[in-house]
């Protein structure tokens, strides 16, 4: 799950939760190139690829200038060219959509501040445009905020699979099989899924794995004239920051990485890992519900819990109405669990929730499938608003790799639940396409990272955080070689610019002053 946020005119905190989540563009002057012809050096976890043949020549798309033109709201709009296969440079290219909103005071110009808003899927350009909400005030008067949308994502030769009524069907699908022949239909859902991948998202679909985005970025460091990359990611955008600090560890500038996803995860551990880590929300949430009083959830937290797993569950048989969508009539389990999970993400959300489900007890899914709509970026006339429900599967699946076993998830879904029986099933069922993926991955896989030779990088982790939790932002600033651990104790997915002034005052010091907080610092 990636954090997400719905478009231009969404509210602040609406902003600030952009993928998830459990995420998918007159010339002004143009920039000299910095490190245009120099190899990158490898992580440890990579010395083995050392021993290949020399690198192919990169040398065209590292000399390119970026052509900015003005785009909405008084940012800047240019494109940036990469190749779709890095092993064969000279063949097809693809354009990569990037958005700038430019310092506010350019007399005392910090450079550019690259950001990625999670995901996978999640698009940085529309997450960039959001700079007065997403950085301090400090940080917009002295650098450039730069998003761009990953490869296959969102305005760069974004992939399809499904069209939007397929999606729907999918999204609304039942997420939980009870017994085997329900397990049998997700099997062929998931295949069905994939192979609509393989028939219609073209070649890049080989090359949308998470090395390859960190190869974009570097290319994109070095059309913006930056020596080194200064460099703010969120939720999976973090995954993003750490792959690029062990692939170009001397390029690494300011790196602030909040809401970790630790690259030597597989995928069976992200999974129950968010399993937890929602459960733990969901615990927190029906908590402050019954503290406020007349929760509909009940008068405890554990009575909260199994009445919210009892409503969940009786969506499989008996769906709810809802109205005033173009396409879907009926809030069913797939729908309502993905609604309640978008309330994690933001405590913010959590009376819009309890609003929600008040008037689905009362028999209405309608404001409940606006949550879910919320997170699918999804609109009500049924078209989404981008492609990130169907490019997360792209990036995950090329990372990792899935089961093509129905009693592996079986043994999953038996494992998760015991330590997460609200959300176990739900996330041991959600990567089965990954067991049908259409092309092999072309990347390592999991593993540590530890981009010896960088500078300091700081690590933040939310003590609360459903979709990445803490333990992760922890397993991170230890494995990397020069990581800094900021815990904040608090609710929701990430920590910067939230909702805490010591976070972003420490995030701050760093960005402008390399100031690295004390060790263990909590706020």
């Amino acid at each position: 799950m990636g954090a997400r946020h719905t478009g231009k005119g969404a509210t602040r905190a609406g902003a600030l939760v952009a993928a998830a989540m459990a995420l998918s563009l007159a010339v002004a002057g143009c920039t000299s190139v910095v490190g245009a012809d120099e190899p990158p050096p490898l992580d440890p976890s990579q010395k083995a690829a050392a021993q290949k043949p020399p690198r192919p020549d990169l040398s065209r798309y590292y000399s390119q200038q970026l052509k900015w033109s003005g785009c909405e709201d008084g940012d800047q709009c240019a494109r940036l060219t990469v190749p779709v296969d890095y092993a064969k440079p000279d063949g097809a290219t693809i354009q990569l959509a990037v958005l700038k909103a430019p310092a506010k005071k350019q007399s005392n110009h910090l450079g550019a501040l690259v950001v990625n808003p999670g995901g996978p899927g999640g698009s940085g350009v529309q997450y960039a445009s959001y700079a007065d909400y997403i950085v301090s005030s400090k940080i917009r008067q002295v650098y450039d905020v730069v998003g761009f949308d990953p490869r296959g994502v969102g305005r760069s030769a974004p992939i399809t699979c499904y069209d939007d009524s397929q999606m729907d069907k999918y999204l609304g699908a039942d997420p939980t099989p009870d017994d085997r022949a329900e397990e049998q239909t997700t099997f062929a859902n998931a295949k069905a899924f994939a192979n609509a991948c393989g028939a219609n998202a073209g070649p890049l679909l080989a090359h949308m794995s998470t090395e390859d985005a960190a190869k974009d970025m570097d290319i994109l460091r070095a059309a913006l004239g930056e020596p080194k990359l200064t460099y703010l990611g969120k939720s999976y955008g973090t995954f993003l920051g750490a792959t690029y600090a062990g692939l170009f560890p001397k390029k690494v500038g300011r790196f602030v990485l909040d809401g970790v996803v630790p690259p030597d995860l597989t995928g069976e551990q992200m999974d129950k890992g968010q399993a937890e880590g929602f459960e733990r929300a969901t615990r927190a949430y029906v908590q402050d519900c019954v503290g406020e009083g007349d929760c509909p959830l009940g008068n405890s937290v554990d009575a909260g819990m199994n009445r919210l797993r009892d409503f969940l569950a009786q969506l499989d048989a008996h769906p709810l109405p809802v109205t005033g969508d173009a396409r879907v009539t009926k809030l069913t389990e797939g729908w309502g669990s993905m609604g309640v999970a978008a309330a994690m993400y933001d405590q913010g959300s959590w009376g819009i929730l309890t609003d929600a489900l008040s008037s689905a007890f009362k028999g209405e899914g309608t404001p409940l499938m606006q949550l879910a709509d919320q997170y699918a970026e999804r609109n009500s006339n049924g078209s989404y608003s981008n492609n990130m429900m169907q490019s997360i599967y792209a990036v995950n699946c090329m990372d990792r790799p899935g089961s093509d076993q129905l009693s592996a998830y079986e043994a999953r879904a038996k494992s998760f639940s015991a330590v997460a029986p609200t959300w176990g099933d739900f996330l041991a069922w959600g990567s089965v396409p990954c067991g049908f993926w259409p092309v092999s991955p072309d990347s390592p896989g999991p593993h540590q990272i530890t981009a010896k030779g960088s500078g300091p990088i700081l690590v933040l982790g939310t003590t609360r955080d459903p979709a990445t939790p803490y333990e992760w932002s922890v397993r991170l600033a230890k494995q990397l070689a020069n990581g800094h651990l900021l815990t904040f104790d608090g609710d929701g997915h990430t920590a910067y610019m939230r909702s805490n002034r010591c976070v972003d005052d420490t995030v701050d010091a760093y960005l402008l002053h390399d100031s690295v907080p004390a060790s263990a610092k909590r706020c």
